[in-house]
This record gives structure tokens, sequence and C-alpha cells, in this order.
């Protein structure tokens, strides 16, 4: 929610402006839904051996979309309109996180790569979106 507030001024203090930073992160949302939908693995994990629920929250809460995308938003819709959607989207997180060993008995592994790979199209179409709005293509 920070970010949404002095992400701007931040970007212009480092001397980047909000569509440079909109169209890197639509890249990076890119290659994270290619993931995604093929199965691939693009991003290198840094410690596999530590991995734990936070490579897994951290990417949906903070990750370079969610800040892309809460800039991105700035320019469309109005900020009391960008703070509800936080705010749904936290709930939404927590429940998926709070109950993921349910979500995976109710769906089965098959279940699950078949939503990811329907989210993993969603998200690149959300990638191609922000990087067609920020370039004028």
């Amino acid at each position: 929610i920070l970010f949404l507030f002095v992400g701007e001024s931040l970007l212009k203090v480092i001397g980047l402006d909000v569509e440079s930073f909109a169209i890197a992160g639509s890249f990076v949302i890119f290659f994270i839904a290619m993931e995604m939908v093929l199965g691939l693995t693009i991003f290198k994990e840094e410690a596999p051996e530590t991995v734990s629920i936070v490579p897994l929250a951290f990417p949906l809460i903070a990750g370079a979309g969610t800040m892309t995308t809460l800039l991105s938003l700035k320019t469309e819709y109005h900020t009391q309109n960008i703070l509800v959607g936080i705010i749904l989207n936290i709930l939404f997180v927590y429940f998926v996180l709070k109950n993921t060993n349910r979500l995976e008995k109710l769906f089965g592994k098959s279940g699950l790569n078949i939503l990811r790979k329907a989210f993993g199209v969603i998200l690149l179409a959300i990638a191609i979106k922000l990087f067609r709005n920020n370039t004028g293509l």
C-alpha cells in the first residue's frame, strides 16, 4: 500500500518514469505467466533448500508485478478504488494461503495444474495489456 502513495516519487528519485517501470514490470509478469502456462522454470531460485511459504506468498503480495500494477492502476482509477481492490486481494490471498491443503484435496493435482494454466493465460493477457498501454501499441 505504501508503494501506491510513494512509488511514483521513488521512481523519480532514481530517474525512472512510470511508463518505463510498467513496461519492465510487464516483462516480469509475462515471464511468470509463461512459467505457469508452460511449466518452465525461467527464474532461478536463489536458495532452494530454504523453500517455505515465503516464496509462494511474497510475489502474490509484494512482488514486482504488484508494484507495477499499483502504479498502472493509479493512472486509471481513483485511489479509494485501488485501496478497496487491495483489501479484497489481501483477503483472497489470505484465504488461499490459509486453505492451501484443502484446495489441493478439493481440486487434486490435475485440477490445480489446470487452474495454474488458466490463471497463467489471464496473467499473460494482463502483461500484454500493461505493455500495450505503456508503449502506445
